[in-house]
């Protein structure tokens, strides 16, 4: 077989509706290094492919939508690939994957001094913006969820100040995030948009659990992993009418000071971004016309004057929140 045509989905999220997409290289392949270079730089990042003199080649891809994340199953056959700076600037640049073996062993060569094999149970992290050579050694399978690499810095900042990281298989919490993942591939099929971006969202934490211990920090990243601890507090606990700046300060244990000199340079405050988070959640609730009158809405997620939150909405979105809603309710009607 060919590689499959199948046209690069848009779409944020997968429903039990919608098929996963996949690419096929099989045996019989009149041009099998082209057509799986294609497939990796459609699923993973670009590389430079160069198959064994003997024997046929077969490979196969699987993805499915995760929210803003990616979950791709491979396997395939031996084969060498390299990824050098002369292939940057594809869509995979910008992404970073999560890799977990499930069969066979692959070869990562990052240095001259630089190498791993990754065998069955293995679990590494890759960065799209680096060189990296590998050697598939014997037929291999694997499972990847693929993150925008911003995505996995505003989580885990110094992660950005250390690059791809092998072996992470036995550091703490690694084995629940691989049964979480295991738990994630069976029900994407089953998830709702706002299932599935919650879901993304209990990868990343658990992933920077498992990555973190042990991180060197510079002082921008650990003024990026205070802006994270913040934005994780926020989502958190948006329906207290009291969160702020100081309440937050309180509770990270930091001065109000070093708070904004945290956000000093990202064009937020930190009170914009608790304002901008509610009036986000707010819309989210305004657009589900099961959600409650819009005071309703507003007292659940901090505001506490129904005539405020409106004049802000509107600020905010250019529509009332009654507009929003009207818009809700007419769509579903008809």
């Amino acid at each position: 077989m060919t590689a499959l045509s199948t046209p690069m989905s848009t779409s944020t999220s997968t429903t039990a509706d919608e098929a996963p997409e996949s690419w096929q290289v099989g045996p019989t392949s009149t041009r099998p290094v082209p057509e799986w270079e294609d497939v990796l730089a459609a699923t993973h990042v670009a590389f430079d492919v160069r198959l064994p003199d003997i024997g046929r080649f077969a490979g196969r891809v699987e993805r499915r939508r995760l929210g803003v994340l990616d979950l791709v199953e491979c396997s395939c056959t031996p084969f060498a690939g390299r990824r050098t700076t002369a292939l940057m600037g594809d869509p995979g640049e910008d992404h970073i994957g999560l890799q977990m073996v499930l069969r066979g062993a692959e070869r990562v060569v990052r240095s001259r001094t630089e190498h791993h094999v990754l065998e069955a149970g293995a679990i590494g992290l890759w960065d799209g913006a680096r060189a990296v050579g590998v050697e598939v050694v014997e037929p291999f399978t694997k499972r990847t969820l693929i993150f925008p690499r911003d995505l996995v810095h505003s989580v885990s900042p110094r992660l950005a100040d250390v690059g791809s990281v092998s072996s992470l298989e036995r550091r703490p919490g690694a084995r629940l995030l691989v049964r979480y993942v295991d738990a994630l591939a069976a029900e994407i099929p089953l998830l709702d948009e706002r299932t599935a971006a919650a879901a993304a969202d209990v990868v990343l934490e658990l992933l920077r659990a498992v990555v973190e211990p042990g991180m060197p920090e510079t002082r921008e990243a650990r003024r990026e992993a205070l802006r994270a601890r913040v934005r994780r507090y926020v989502r958190a606990h948006l329906p207290d009418p009291g969160l702020g700046p100081e309440s937050i300060a309180k509770v990270l244990a930091v001065s109000v000071r070093t708070l904004h000199s945290a956000f000093e340079d990202t064009g937020e405050s930190v009170a914009a971004l608790v304002r901008r988070s509610r009036l986000a959640r707010c819309r989210e609730d305004l657009e589900e016309p099961t959600a409650g009158t819009v005071t309703e809405i507003a007292f659940r997620w901090g505001f506490s004057d129904a005539t405020h939150f409106s004049h802000v909405f509107k600020r905010e979105y250019g529509l009332s929140p009654r507009d929003v809603r009207r818009a809700a309710r007419e769509a579903a009607a008809s």
